[in-house]
């Protein structure tokens, strides 16, 4: 038997949480002992305070003037049932919001206030004095997921798999039954035309209209279940990427067509805009139908004619053994009215139509960059696969995702 003392490894800092802002220019972090800001390419520390306590959630508005905050880990600075707005520029509390539970998430924009419980969501307009708008019930969402927008926002429905899309002005709800488990994850673009989904079994992503609550795409990560760690439309909601526990970045196209020039949306665009011919070859106009010609094959399972990613990579996990007592050695669902208490992977932004960032928190807290677009090389298996039908529908242009770039942000 090893009786062997544990090693302590507690030194150096540990980042609790991280998220970017609302165009993604920046992210925020939650330490063991305050909180800080990062401009996010280059990536370089902007902003530091040290608070001599614990926050566990910090989330951005803007350039960091104002940031929502709310105490965490083994020495929180404030209550998990109190939510903070923190003025930078005074360098004081601004705001403080009082609830009965645990606020696991919080969203600003300059006109709301969205915090989500375990049960329920709230929604405030933004002031020095508050306004609660509406509460709504919720399912179970331990992750307090949550998406605001400029006119909408969409969070959990009050049975596992339903999603609430609500308008702010208006206060209309309308009900998505997006999938028939828990939802794990989900994202809204940036003009609110769009709305992505994945649930706890990890293998689809569907993609909602939330003009009309409408399903307009479904797209297949892979045939085992796994746990997704992020989901992010692009700015002009041509591509989503989603990370996932299999330490894997997907990059999908979506069926939208925009006016960007870039070379990824370029493609998608004479894909979806080139007229078919008689003698055209059918996979040759969906570059992301995997299996080919099996996919038009009468009876076989769907997993044949599902949409797959046109490419896809690896990011960097880390490392989450940081000790026995620590947040990251423990599950990934937080208790009952708690912050989420393991490390935070693949946390994803788009910093443009071209570019692709990937946080992760802990003592390895690491920001990656990667690239979509024109790669030369050779390539091999799923990647392979998915860019048969984009040669061959548009003069050979290879379509990749690479990292080009990657620091331990904690190290700044």
């Amino acid at each position: 038997m090893n009786t062997r003392p544990v090693i302590d490894e507690s030194t150096g800092p540990l980042s609790l949480s991280a998220s970017f802002n609302n165009d993604c220019s920046c992210f925020a972090v939650g330490l063991e002992d305050g909180f800080c800001v990062f401009n996010s390419d280059p990536c370089e520390i902007k902003l530091s305070k040290d608070l001599n306590a614990g926050i566990g959630s910090a989330e951005m508005l803007g350039r960091y003037n104002y940031l929502a905050l709310v105490g965490g880990g083994r020495n929180p600075k404030w209550p998990q049932t109190k939510v903070i707005i923190w003025d930078d520029s005074k360098n004081k509390i601004a705001i403080t919001l009082e609830l009965k539970t645990p606020a696991l998430r919080v969203r600003l924009t300059k006109s709301h206030i969205v915090v989500a419980l375990h049960n329920s969501v709230h929604i405030y307009r933004f002031g020095t004095q508050p306004e609660k708008i509406s509460s709504f019930e919720t399912a179970d969402n331990p992750l307090g997921l949550i998406c605001l927008g400029k006119k909408t926002v969409a969070f959990p429905g009050r049975s596992p798999g339903k999603l609430q899309l609500v308008e702010l002005e208006s206060g209309n709800v309308s009900i998505i039954p997006a999938h028939t488990s828990a939802l794990r994850a989900i994202d809204l673009s940036r003009d609110g035309q769009y709305l992505a989904t994945a649930s706890e079994t990890g293998t689809l992503i569907r993609i909602f209209s939330t003009a009309n609550c409408a399903k307009i795409s479904e797209l297949r990560r892979g045939v085992d279940p796994a746990f997704i760690f992020s989901l992010a439309i692009s700015p002009n909601s041509t591509m989503l990427a989603v990370t996932s526990d299999k330490s894997t970045l997907h990059v999908f196209d979506l069926p939208v067509t925009v006016a960007p020039a870039t070379s990824a949306s370029r493609i998608a665009r004479q894909r979806s805009q080139s007229p078919r011919t008689p003698t055209e070859p059918e996979e040759a106009q969906n570059p992301a139908q995997k299996w080919g010609f099996l996919s038009k094959i009468p009876l076989l399972p769907r997993v044949f004619s599902d949409t797959y990613s046109f490419a896809s990579t690896h990011f960097e996990m880390g490392d989450d053994n940081v000790g026995p007592n620590s947040p990251s050695s423990l599950s990934y669902l937080p208790a009952l009215g708690s912050l989420p208490t393991r490390t935070q992977k693949g946390i994803l932004g788009w910093l443009n139509d071209e570019t692709l960032l990937c946080i992760g928190t802990g003592r390895d807290g690491r920001w990656e960059r990667f690239r979509i677009g024109e790669q030369a090389g050779n390539v091999s298996g799923v990647e392979k696969d998915a860019r048969i039908g984009t040669e061959a529908g548009i003069g050979m242009e290879r379509r990749s995702v690479w990292r080009d770039g990657w620091k331990r942000y904690l190290a700044s």
